[in-house]
């Protein structure tokens, strides 16, 4: 509808023009700005307040310099395991774009902060006459939502915050994982390399005295039957070996000459004592990282409930401002106005969108619970696993390799003073392996558990599977 250009229609448009310049101002002082960060300081902090090792968002060539120094260094070092964290969280760039992602939800939340911009149309109409007609279209309904449209995209952003976070936690339990599974490979292959040495040493003496009649053809096969036992254990141990270094590299992010990093010889110790955790459901609940996006996730929703709600009603409103000049031969008739539009839902009356913003919301409602509790299990599982695993891995360590030592010199002392064959040596041998083999996995075991009860803490993805389990798949895939 347009009016006149009357008194009543000059003030009714400067009355329009006064207030959309004010609500346009208000706005534009209140609208976000890019951070200097890009979000990356609450990153950092919370990551570097549990792992020791701050996030670090790589933007120009001069950090990406500092940051390859900085592996350089650490490489030129056997690696440890917070080490190999480090690495990870400066050279892995599927952790770099997750922080580009969390530039890209920035930019999204300063664009959805901002007025939307009015719309501008010029009309020239010639024939019997010359009309020009200029238009200013606002979208009032739009300005008047903007401060809690500002405050849900601010939400947004928080949760993609949190998200980066939980990007960093993901790739650092990942690195640690990688990092005692290639340790335990390369302790296993360093074991069984000292073990065939020995069978070689025996074979080759065994073949000597064979030679001489010393020492009969059944004894002589049962050594040679042992080295090569022991080789082909020694070559699939390699192989495991090299296949977990490659899982450490890909994490680390390692390609070329950095690929010539050193390992340590062995696990770290076992921790004298395992830690406690009698509240660590609560714990739990109250710090994982995933329970956090999922409550931002829910106050982003129910704002955006709210603000369904409020405008179920109107969809659209429009307010234009309207200036026309109609041109004969000879007269000039300019006309101004306005015009005021907007859409009504008449056939749902906004039903449909309310009633998908109240679903979607109580889905999320109902996901945050179901979260929760599955955090609770996920934490007493992970404290499970990790007590289990301490108590095997220190039950090797304590007992059972002892007593095989103590077994493999009487064996040897009854097998030089005759009163035991070589087969009970040989036999002996054998279990001595097997034990010394199943303690290095027990101790890796540990140490992924380890890894699993922080993860099932603080949050970084799932957990992995328990000793019980793995064992089941390995014996399952033989």
């Amino acid at each position: 509808m347009i009016w006149g250009n009357d008194w009543h229609t000059r003030t009714c448009r400067r009355t329009c023009t006064r207030v959309l310049a004010g609500i346009s101002g208000l706005l534009l002082a209140g609208c976000a700005h890019f951070s200097k960060d890009g979000g990356m300081t609450l990153v950092a902090d919370q990551t570097g307040s549990v792992l020791g090792t701050p996030a670090v968002k790589i933007r120009n060539e001069a950090e990406a310099a500092a940051a390859q120094a900085r592996v350089k260094s650490l490489l030129s070092a056997p690696l440890s395991a917070k080490a190999a964290v480090e690495v990870a969280l400066l050279n892995n760039r599927t952790l770099q774009a997750a922080y580009n992602d969390l530039g890209v939800s920035e930019a999204e939340m300063i664009e959805a902060s901002l007025p939307p911009a009015p719309s501008f149309s010029f009309v020239h109409l010639t024939g019997a006459e010359l009309e020009i007609e200029r238009q200013v279209t606002q979208n009032i309904l739009a300005l008047l939502t903007l401060p809690r449209r500002r405050q849900i995209a601010e939400d947004r952003f928080k949760v993609a915050q949190l998200k980066a976070v939980e990007a960093t936690l993901q790739t650092a339990a990942e690195a640690r994982r990688t990092y005692y599974r290639a340790v335990a490979a390369a302790q296993t292959v360093r074991f069984l390399e000292q073990s065939r040495a020995s069978a070689d040493a025996s074979s080759e003496l065994a073949k000597k005295l064979g030679e001489t009649g010393a020492m009969p053809k059944l004894e002589q096969a049962r050594e040679h039957a042992f080295y090569a036992e022991v080789s082909g254990q020694l070559a699939v141990a390699r192989l495991r070996q090299r296949s977990e270094r490659e899982k450490l590299n890909r994490v680390l992010g390692l390609w070329g000459s950095t690929l010539a990093y050193r390992l340590p010889q062995k696990l770290p110790a076992l921790p004298a004592r395992p830690r406690t955790a009698p509240e660590i459901e609560t714990e739990a609940v109250a710090s994982r990282i995933d329970l956090q996006i999922a409550r931002m996730n829910l106050v982003a929703l129910a704002k955006d409930y709210g603000l369904t709600r409020a405008t179920r009603f109107v969809d659209v409103l429009e307010a234009s401002g309207v200036d026309r000049n109609e041109i004969k031969p000879d007269e000039r008739t300019p006309r101004s106005g306005y015009e005021l539009s907007f859409q009504i839902p008449i056939y749902d009356f906004g039903e449909v969108k309310v009633k998908r913003a109240e679903e979607t919301y109580l889905h999320a409602v109902n996901m945050l619970v179901a979260k929760a509790v599955n955090v609770r299990a996920d934490a007493r599982q992970a404290y499970q696993a990790y007590r289990g695993s301490y108590d095997i891995a220190r039950y090797y360590e304590k007992t059972i390799l002892p007593l095989r030592e103590t077994i493999s010199e009487q064996t040897l002392l009854n097998y030089n003073g005759m009163l035991s064959d070589l087969f009970g040596l040989l036999t002996d041998a054998r279990a001595r392996i097997s034990a010394n083999m199943q303690a290095i996995d027990a101790k890796r075991d540990f140490w992924l558990a380890d890894v699993d009860l922080h993860v099932a803490m603080i949050g970084g993805g799932g957990l992995g599977a328990s000793p019980v389990e793995a064992q089941q798949v390995s014996s399952q895939s033989d």
